[in-house]
């Protein structure tokens, strides 16, 4: 992509442009924001207007490229981390700015900027190119400050400090010094005091003199002067005031650069942009692209379930043979609108959302998917932030069930911490649109899908679905560290979708690559038992992906201890015991039922919180449960008996780990199509067997729409062979 950058004058701002090299990217302008001569940081403003303003036109000069400069009108008057767009906020002289570039460079796709560790600018150069339609280019974020140090200075980037505000730094000893000649004292410095070595806390400021993207020229600081600031005898703050400079044309430059042409403002490469701010074609299409309505699509079945109280799924889908469908954006309009509407009836809305699994009929049509996903769910309705989402490719179409089928978590109340981030970097995967990255509610961490990208380049790795596995676990471990968690030591369930394309040996490699590279890894001291494993076979991945993962995390606020009376009972059971309660269940079910629970069941009860449960329904299994063994074409009475076998299960599940129907978070019912009778026989089968523990059980709501989503699939189990003829998902919370 071609690249605006915006730059200060500083190291970051010229390393993040060389990043963008490194992946290739094309440099092709930079933008700069003047502060105002009243600026509230009266040190800044004046470094700028004796050290920036003609710095920066020096680096177009050395770089050979237009520069457009806007003096800031505003200041900050939205002081929330996640910005809104507000007049006369300084946000908006960078729209303006950059909307002024993109006008004059149509084909800029992108902007650098040198952010590291802080949100509150990355959000903030994000919200600005969301509304351009330009992509955020980061490549320094959330990167080893120790290991971008050692870069710069390792790749030729000459800056020197030109202000220090921070505990072992003086002013008459550290102003002018080269970062080189400083990497020693900043590294002790960290150690001693926690100083950020990278001065993202304020701690320095540099200026860069020398870089390889200076092909032209380098700067030379003839002679300056220190100015303190403040005294103060802990932690004097002092700036460097360059006296006079020269520029020095490099062996070899094409160009003769001359004194005289680089301080000249009205240069030809310099653009001043003092133009009104004003709303971009791109912005006002956001704004003005109307939700879809399902009035459009009469004439559909549209199917919702609901689980839990607090914190429940509603699932919604077609129910109708696939002729009477209308496409993909037909049905997805109507199952979206249903879910709208209902929120809407109950005194909620999509913000009230925290996660999206979103299935639709063929992949070849996410496109298409997407734009009819984010004319629903936008970052004006998510105050709080966009839900985290995952999307696969399912057999819809076959089971019946049109060619969409939705998924949401819903909290009652509005408490959830979303990480959205949009910018490219080499962090972890870019969400470039509604959709986040992790989601934090209560004290779980739903995360987005994960594929097997790497970060900077947004590319599926090579290597084939073992490398992608690998990657997206580092991915996803890049996501918990963000949430001072790890997925090693904090998940309770992983899910692991599997491409349909792999062979069964690849399948094979995929499982045994999860336990040398991750199970083997665990640490369950922290919650104290290993997370629940789910393998899913889909037909197809986003970006023709070989495996797709997500995990959930248990993340406890710091004030838990971990010596509750729960926890004590979860330690119970991990030890074999049992909590002691009366089974709700019909008395033949447990006569028929009970001495498969073992063999069938996989549970992570952690901390009397969170239950995370499997049952697993194979081959082996049916027949010891069913009077026919026949698995293609199953009877009325064979499903009746396995839909009674795991609603007998789940109920177990619940009542021995201290969990009631009123706690169930999410429940699933995946089946294999080409095995399976048709969804409507399925749904029925389910529906009755949870009718009939409604009647032992009075906590289990029956009336209304089931608790259940039934998902097929191409394959499901707990190993990577993925036969189960059904295979069961539930998640409970008390969190």
């Amino acid at each position: 992509m071609e690249v605006v950058a915006l730059v200060s004058g500083g190291k970051d701002s010229c390393f993040s442009m060389m990043r963008c090299l490194d992946y290739g990217h094309k440099v092709v302008a930079l933008a700069n924001l003047i502060p105002l001569d009243d600026a509230v940081d009266e040190l800044d403003s004046y470094m700028y207007q004796t050290v920036g303003h003609q710095i920066v036109v020096c680096y177009a000069k050395c770089m050979g490229l237009p520069l457009f400069r806007r003096r800031i009108s505003g200041s900050t008057r939205d002081h929330a981390l996640k910005y809104s767009v507000t007049a006369g906020d300084e946000v908006e002289d960078m729209f303006a700015l950059l909307s002024e570039v993109k006008r004059r460079i149509p084909s800029i796709g992108a902007v650098s900027s040198g952010a590291i560790a802080s949100d509150y600018q990355r959000l903030r150069v994000e919200s600005v190119c969301s509304r351009l339609g330009l992509v955020s280019l980061a490549y320094m974020w959330r990167q080893d400050q120790t290991l971008l140090l050692e870069e710069m200075i390792r790749r030729g980037i000459v800056a020197i400090t030109v202000k220090v505000a921070a505990m072992g730094l003086k002013p008459s000893a550290h102003l002018g010094k080269e970062l080189a000649e400083l990497k020693g004292h900043l590294l002790q410095m960290n150690e001693s005091f926690g100083i950020n070595v990278c001065g993202e806390g304020g701690e320095y400021e540099t200026l860069t003199l020398d870089c390889p993207l200076f092909r032209n020229a380098r700067i030379v600081l003839d002679d300056f002067e220190v100015i303190l600031h403040s005294a103060d005898s802990i932690a004097s703050v002092g700036i460097l005031h360059p006296l006079a400079f020269h520029v020095e044309p490099k062996p070899g430059s094409s160009s003769s650069i001359g004194d005289g042409a680089i301080a000249e403002e009205n240069s030809s490469c310099l653009y001043e942009v003092n133009l009104a701010i004003a709303h971009t074609d791109a912005e006002n299409k956001q704004t003005l692209n109307p939700t879809p309505t399902s009035d459009a699509y009469p004439d559909t079945n549209v199917c919702i379930s609901k689980t839990g109280k607090t914190l429940f799924s509603i699932g919604c889908w077609i129910e109708e043979p696939s002729s009477a469908s209308q496409g993909m954006k037909a049905d997805l309009v109507k199952v979206l609108s249903r879910i709208e509407n209902w929120l809407k009836d109950g005194g909620l809305g999509w913000a009230n959302v925290v996660y999206v699994h979103l299935y639709i009929s063929s992949m070849k049509e996410f496109g298409l998917a997407n734009e009819v996903y984010v004319s629903f769910i936008t970052e004006k309705k998510c105050h709080l932030g966009v839900p985290s989402r995952s999307t696969i490719e399912l057999p819809l179409v076959q089971a019946g069930l049109g060619h969409a089928y939705v998924e949401v978590l819903v909290a009652n109340d509005l408490v959830k911490r979303v990480l959205h981030v949009q910018s490219i970097s080499c962090w972890a995967p870019s969400c470039i649109g509604p959709y986040s990255q992790a989601t934090l509610y209560g004290e779980i961490l739903y995360m987005a899908g994960q594929l097997g990208l790497d970060p900077p380049t947004m590319k599926l790795c090579p290597g084939g679905a073992t490398a992608q596995l690998e990657l997206a676990l580092r991915n996803s471990e890049a996501v918990a560290n963000a949430f001072k968690s790890s997925i090693f030591s904090s998940a309770i369930h992983f899910l692991v979708y599997c491409s349909a394309h792999l062979t069964s040996t690849e399948k094979e490699a995929v499982e045994q690559k999860l336990q040398n590279s991750y199970i083997a890894h665990l640490d369950s001291a922290r919650s104290g038992s290993y997370p629940t494993i789910l393998y899913v076979l889909a037909p197809d991945l986003p970006k023709g992906a070989c495996v797709e993962i997500k995990p959930t995390l248990y993340v406890p606020t710091d004030d838990y201890d971990g010596d509750d009376d729960d926890g004590d009972i979860t330690k119970e059971l991990e030890a074999g015991g049992s909590k002691p309660s009366s089974s709700k269940v019909p008395s033949e079910w447990s006569a028929q039922y009970s001495g498969l629970h073992d063999s069938c069941c996989l549970i992570n009860a952690v901390a009397g919180k969170i239950c995370s449960a499997l049952v697993s329904v194979t081959n082996d299994i049916a027949s010891k449960i069913c009077s026919s063994t026949e698995q293609l074409h199953p009877s009325k009475e064979h499903l009746k008996a396995i839909a009674r076998f795991c609603a007998f299960q789940l109920a177990k599940t619940l009542t021995d780990t201290g969990f009631t129907w009123d706690d169930v978070t999410m429940l699933r019912f995946y089946y294999l199509v080409k095995h399976a009778a048709a969804a409507d026989a399925m749904s029925r089968a389910f529906s009755e067997a949870f009718t009939e523990l409604g009647g032992a059980d009075g906590s289990l709501r029956t009336a209304g729409a089931p608790v259940f989503n039934l998902i097929p699939v191409s394959g499901s189990g707990r190993s990577a062979s993925m036969d189960d003829v059904i295979t069961c998902e539930l998640l409970a919370s008390k969190a």
